[in-house]
């Protein structure tokens, strides 16, 4: 027959409560820690979901940086292509200014003093930068996009810098200067020369409007162009932040605890636990030996 003693009796209870006491122990770092799975063992299953959604997340906020980035490139070259539009009405006003037959040399000397100030202004827009890169010189590290002189000489590159906003979507977010202002002998700087030497020389400029009107209708074209890439990128800002919330929802499915359930468990752990211990003492009784001992 097997024989039970007192031994095996305590040491089965130890076993028992401390088994008791693990559960208790887990349900306190579920509940205090509000998360469902703490380590892989807990659900392998639910570690590989979320561990999915995790990485679709990091993807999200790399593409949301990269619309951050974007918005600001184009943000920063509508504002130059508005001033270079405005500078441009402003060489067109001067050159109608100048078509007046009745002006004096005076002052068409003064009009092609005003003509170079705009076009010193108008290089300046056009080697506009962002974060150290001329948004008008495509992937060029060139440190501007135009170098002054007679005729100025563009340094920028073919390339396009672009913005990777979704798994399969890019946005070029920089603008070709060439395109915008033109190079060399055809860009609207020169352009410019030819208007103030001109008014200084005392010839008529207004040949040199359809030219003027020419060089603005490329500017307002890129600034369209710009516009509607800036409609794309916000248009990604609210898919982006639709994507992240759902991903968010899903992962907090996955790993997160109700907390409601949680506590109940943690209490229905302690109460278990208790009664154990309450069992367990009065079952094993203290003898005169262990007295003694």
């Amino acid at each position: 027959m097997l024989r039970v003693t007192d031994q095996t009796m305590s040491m089965a209870a130890q076993r028992a409560l401390a088994a008791r006491q693990a559960r208790l122990a887990t349900a306190q770092e579920v509940a205090t820690s509000g998360e469902r799975i703490t380590r892989p063992s807990d659900d392998p299953t639910g570690t590989g979901e979320a561990m999915r959604v995790r990485a679709e997340l990091a993807a999200q906020n790399q593409y949301k940086r990269n619309i951050d980035d974007g918005t600001g490139w184009l943000n920063t070259l509508d504002t130059a292509l508005d001033g270079a539009t405005g500078l441009l009405r402003q060489a067109r006003d001067t050159v109608v200014q100048g078509t007046n037959g009745s002006l004096n040399q005076t002052a068409r000397d003064a009009l092609a003093t005003v003509i170079d100030g705009v076009r010193k202004d108008l290089l300046t827009a056009a080697n506009t930068r962002y974060l150290g890169r001329s948004v008008f010189a495509g992937t060029s590290d060139a440190e501007t996009a135009f170098t002054d002189g007679t005729p100025p000489t563009f340094n920028g590159s073919g390339g396009s810098v672009s913005r990777r906003i979704g798994p399969t979507d890019t946005v070029p977010v920089d603008a070709d200067g060439q395109a915008t202002f033109g190079s060399g002998a055809t860009s609207v700087f020169s352009l410019l020369d030819d208007v103030a030497a001109d008014l200084r020389a005392g010839v008529d400029p207004q040949p040199r409007l359809a030219a003027l009107d020419a060089a603005m209708d490329a500017v307002v074209a890129t600034r369209a162009d710009v516009g509607s890439r800036l409609g794309v990128l916000t248009r990604a800002t609210t898919a982006n932040t639709t994507a992240t919330t759902a991903l968010n929802a899903h992962r907090s499915a996955v790993e997160d605890v109700d907390l409601g359930k949680a506590v109940m468990d943690m209490q229905l752990q302690q109460t278990a636990y208790q009664a154990a211990l309450a069992v367990t003492a009065k079952v094993l009784q203290p003898s005169l030996t262990e007295f003694l001992r």
